[in-house]
């Protein structure tokens, strides 16, 4: 009987193949290559120096003020090469964090305005938030939006969009969450550049000043119930916190 090519060639490969021992191990598979610190550092450089040129002299600034004042220390303790090799670590810790600064700054720049930053902003949050990526709450036609996050201080509201018009959300919502949570404080926070708004590099910051109400377990418990409610909503077109969360690791050079 006659041989298909397929299981010819199938046979020949497998010949080809070199035979692994009894003890070898398996051959790992390649693995992609993360990119060194040094190259994520200038890649959040480039960033930031683009979207804020002034950086590079604050930078430079940082270092060589940290070093002449390390510089000094040393001279006046008759010892200044012991000062200048101190000084030139610190110094570029220095910049370093000048860099991350302003790098967060200038990734909240970049998307302020755009569709779903307000839950992009939500995600920078230290731990002991609990945080969803899609809105609780949204109208499709406006692409008005409002999130949620969940923490000791409570339960925090997040809105995006004009006052006047997302408004009827947030208030549908808190009314909704008072029904099932009626001791728990429920926080409202408008983002936004106008008067009584919060900007979105802001929310975070303004979010963790409010005061602890809540142990961990009563987190825990108070994120269950709302879960309970199966509320979620499908992100509309145009609202993606993925393509606009600022990433913390870059912009700390990570």
């Amino acid at each position: 009987m006659a041989k298909s090519p397929d299981s010819s060639n199938s046979t020949t490969s497998a010949a080809d193949a070199p035979k692994r021992g009894l003890f070898s191990r398996k051959p790992k598979e390649a693995k992609a290559k993360k990119p060194s610190q040094l190259k994520q550092i200038g890649e959040v450089f480039k960033m930031t120096r683009r979207n804020d040129p002034i950086v590079v002299w604050l930078m430079l600034l940082a270092f060589l003020g940290v070093v002449a004042v390390s510089l000094i220390v040393g001279l006046l303790l008759n010892n200044w090469v012991t000062g200048l090799i101190i000084g030139i670590p610190l110094g570029l810790l220095a910049a370093v964090f000048i860099l991350s600064r302003r790098a967060e700054r200038a990734a909240f720049a970049q998307i302020e305005n755009q569709p779903g930053a307000s839950g992009a902003a939500l995600g920078t949050l230290r731990r002991g938030w609990i945080t969803e990526d899609q809105p609780v709450a949204v109208n499709p036609r406006t692409q008005d939006a409002v999130f949620r996050a969940i923490g000791r201080p409570g339960v925090v509201l997040v809105s995006e969009g004009p006052s006047h018009r997302v408004k009827p959300l947030v208030d549908a919502e808190r009314k909704k969450l008072a029904r099932i949570l009626p001791n728990v404080t429920i926080h409202v926070i408008e983002s936004g550049r106008g008067e009584g708004q919060v900007p979105i590099s802001q929310i975070a910051k303004t979010m963790n000043k409010y005061k602890n109400e809540l142990t961990k377990v009563e987190v825990g418990a108070v994120s269950k119930r709302i879960s309970s409610l199966g509320n979620r909503l499908p992100i509309p077109k145009g609202i993606d916190p993925y393509k606009a969360r600022p990433d913390r690791k870059a912009a700390r050079g990570r």
